[in-house]
């Protein structure tokens, strides 16, 4: 760490200068709470960092026409305590406050949480959920993708080198009633072994207008079934129709794993949480929970 450079740029365009200048050898920290212990044990060894924090207005949080705009570089912690989070998107303002501890979530990025796509976080799984996108800006010029593409593996993301996201983007309104539950199976930890995200829209008749269901924490991305989700619609809410969608899910999903649970483990407990995810969202339950 002795020979690393240290780049401050003042605008987007300096930042996207400066990464493109490394081919992808240097790497940009806001935050900074996964890369510098990264750094420190030596996991990576970039020739420069590219610091995003004196580049103004890629913090804000503000609904407008109709979607909810969060600046990549807004803390976790001013994610999770924002009045226009809450009133529009309760289930991520609760899931951004389980993350870490409130040192981790007052330096951790919502921006950063995303690129640097770690399987096992929190806020991703929701924001598939939430239909996202992320807006990137690059030394060619901008373009936008969903969440859901942003992930490529493990840790890797489809931002080319020179690229950086700079904001969260939010469709609204966003389904009222929804839930994310994060099962954590070590007390010492707060990483979930499995992570899911049920948000649902009831018809007029009480039946289900629309599921939507993401699981995350189990493989290299979130995992969303959209001919899952499609069993759902139009349906009566019942046990043996949740417990079908959950039965898809863990059917597909490949999982991994850790110190926190074996594949079979979780694979098993896909199955479990995505029943448990609906039945509280259908039961009108709103916001995060760590279980």
């Amino acid at each position: 760490m002795a020979d690393l450079l240290l780049h401050r740029p003042r605008s987007l365009e300096e930042a996207c200068a400066a990464l493109a200048r490394y081919e992808g050898e240097a790497r940009a920290i806001a935050g900074g709470t996964a890369l510098v212990l990264m750094l420190r044990q030596g996991l990576v060894a970039p020739p420069a960092l590219v610091r995003l924090d004196g580049i103004p207005g890629l913090d804000t949080i503000v609904e407008e026409n109709g979607v909810l705009r969060l600046g990549a570089l807004a803390p976790l912690s001013a994610v999770a305590a924002s009045p226009v989070v809450r009133a529009h998107v309760p289930v991520l303002a609760d899931a951004c406050a389980l993350v870490g501890n409130v040192r981790v979530r007052n330096a951790a990025t919502i921006g950063g949480n995303l690129c640097e796509a770690d399987y096992a976080s929190d806020p991703p799984g929701v924001l598939v959920a939430l239909d996202a996108r992320v807006r990137v800006q690059g030394t060619a010029g901008t373009r936008e993708l969903p969440v859901a593409e942003l992930v490529r593996d493990f840790y890797e993301t489809v931002l080319a080198p020179d690229e950086l996201v700079t904001e969260v983007r939010i469709p609204l309104p966003a389904p009222a009633d929804g839930v994310y539950l994060k099962y954590v199976t070590r007390s010492a930890e707060d990483r979930p072994c499995v992570g899911v995200t049920a948000l649902v829209r009831r018809a007029p008749d009480g039946r289900l207008g629309e599921a939507r269901v993401v699981v995350g924490a189990v493989a290299d991305r979130p995992l969303r079934l959209p001919e899952a989700e499609a069993l759902a619609r139009g349906a009566e809410p019942s046990e043996e129709l949740f417990r079908a969608v959950g039965a898809a899910y863990s059917e597909v999903v490949e999982p991994v794993s850790d110190a926190r649970g074996s594949a079979a483990y979780r694979q098993q407990m896909v199955a479990v949480f995505v029943r448990r995810a609906l039945r509280a969202a259908v039961a009108g339950q709103r916001g995060s929970q760590r279980v």
